[in-house]
């Protein structure tokens, strides 16, 4: 599997860690810790790019890098 950025940030509105993938559009998790955030965007992942091909379309490229700390 490629390996894509995967951004775990605090969300007050979600109450908890959120999760993401920016270059797979939609592709998120949540988690109460950040380590849970983590873990449930393993599947998330797998499931979108599953998704994705089952739809026929081509799997993006890992285009995302982390930021540089100021």
């Amino acid at each position: 599997m490629k390996k894509y950025l995967v951004e775990i940030f605090w969300s007050n509105e979600d109450v908890g860690y959120k999760a993401v993938v920016p270059d797979l559009p939609g592709c998120s998790a949540y988690g109460e810790t950040m380590e849970e955030a983590a873990r449930e965007i393993i599947d998330a992942q797998e499931a979108w790019l599953e998704a994705c091909l089952a739809s026929g379309e081509a799997i993006p490229q890992p285009h995302a890098r982390a930021r540089k700390a100021a």
